[in-house]
């Protein structure tokens, strides 16, 4: 599925994952429908990241869902993901595409316009735009934290790429972010914390689908 079709995508963190195991919630999300998974998983060691995804490039080659790493180009060769997705101080979008491959998916995060261009200059397939309404899923920046579906729009009419909106998106919000020109939207907590995953990734991509 190439990125400008994606309307919901799964960002995994067992920590948030209310007690639940990461394959069981990657599982149930698919089930609900959601369009591309990313292995995060920050604080983990990589020996079990590794495993961990190999067990998710089989849940999702089944359902024909693309499988994105997070940060490390090794890793998703090593589990022949079918990407990755870079930040702001990872390798250069340049660099990942030599090792993956041209048929790679390439994302990079982007919290301003220079950012975005750069990235799109560089090669990227999708951009990572945040994080929208603030988050604690990971460190950022406070400048950054909390960016607006008006940072979204302005990136949207900035490059031709698509965008995915991320930070502090749930259904309640995730609206605006596809009125703001976004493609798509990645979460977390919206469906890992959920009591019923697969009710939440398929309540946030009729949402999402609404907004189109």
């Amino acid at each position: 599925m190439n990125p400008s079709e994606w309307r919901t995508y799964l960002v995994t963190q067992e920590s948030r994952s209310a007690g639940r195991d990461t394959e069981g919630v990657v599982e149930a999300a698919l089930a609900g429908g959601v369009d591309v998974v990313q292995l995060r998983e920050k604080g983990r060691p990589a020996r079990d990241r590794y495993d961990l995804g190999c067990r998710l490039r089989e849940l999702t080659a089944d359902t024909e869902v693309p499988l994105i790493v997070n940060d490390r180009v090794d890793l998703a060769a090593a589990i022949d993901a079918d990407g990755v997705h870079l930040g702001q101080s990872d390798l250069p979008a340049a660099v990942a595409r030599e090792h993956l491959g041209d048929e790679a998916i390439v994302g990079v995060s982007a919290s301003t316009v220079p950012e975005a261009r750069a990235a799109a200059d560089a090669g990227a397939d999708y951009l990572g735009v945040g994080a929208v309404y603030g988050t604690d899923t990971k460190d950022v920046p406070a400048e950054t934290n909390g960016v607006g579906p008006e940072r979204v729009a302005a990136i949207a009419d900035a490059v031709d790429l698509p965008v995915v909106g991320i930070g502090g998106i749930d259904a309640g919000n995730a609206g605006a972010v596809a009125a703001a020109g976004a493609t798509g939207v990645a979460v977390v907590s919206a469906i890992t914390t959920a009591d019923d995953p697969r009710a939440a990734a398929a309540e946030l991509r009729e949402v999402i689908g609404d907004e189109r």
